[in-house]
């Protein structure tokens, strides 16, 4: 496994929506991997391909410890509900802004040995898989999001 540089705001990359993978290879899961090991080492839940890069179909999310999801060519079948939450962005360091997402959604799509999987989230959960979701279809959070602000050390914490 190796880490990936992360690209951030600026870069027109992240506009862009991306491609289908299609099958599953061994090449799609060292990417996987690589994906979860960044997204790990930057302290972050979540992380889409073309934020290493890579105009591909897929994200990894942990919304939990231990809790890894592979998706590669998802799509969103349902959402229902409503929540808003503060979100932050790998791809753009030091912010923060509220944004209103599905309380409950169900996405389907391929998981990392490239077998159909189909799983309903909600709560925190749900937004970690739309805000990568979003990433793939060249959306950032900051284009959905209100009271955007620079995080300092006091707001951090919270």
């Amino acid at each position: 496994m190796a880490l990936r540089n992360i690209v951030t705001e600026g870069d027109p990359i992240l506009r862009k929506q991306c491609r289908p993978v299609g099958d599953v290879t061994e090449r799609i899961r060292m990417i996987l991997d690589d994906m979860v090991e960044t997204m790990r080492e930057a302290n972050g839940v979540g992380l889409a391909a073309p934020q290493v890069g890579i105009m591909r179909r897929l994200f990894v999310a942990e919304p939990a410890p231990e809790r890894v999801f592979c998706f590669v060519d998802p799509e969103i079948v349902t959402m229902e509900g409503e929540q808003e939450s503060e979100e932050g962005c790998l791809s753009v360091p030091g912010m923060a802004g509220t944004v209103r997402r599905p309380e409950k959604i169900r996405i389907r799509g391929l998981d990392r040995d490239g077998e159909m999987q189909d799983c309903s989230f909600e709560g925190f959960d749900a937004i970690v898989m739309c805000h990568e979701f979003d990433h793939l279809e060249g959306v950032l959070y900051i284009d959905k999001a209100k009271n955007i602000h620079e995080l300092t050390e006091e707001t951090e914490g919270k």
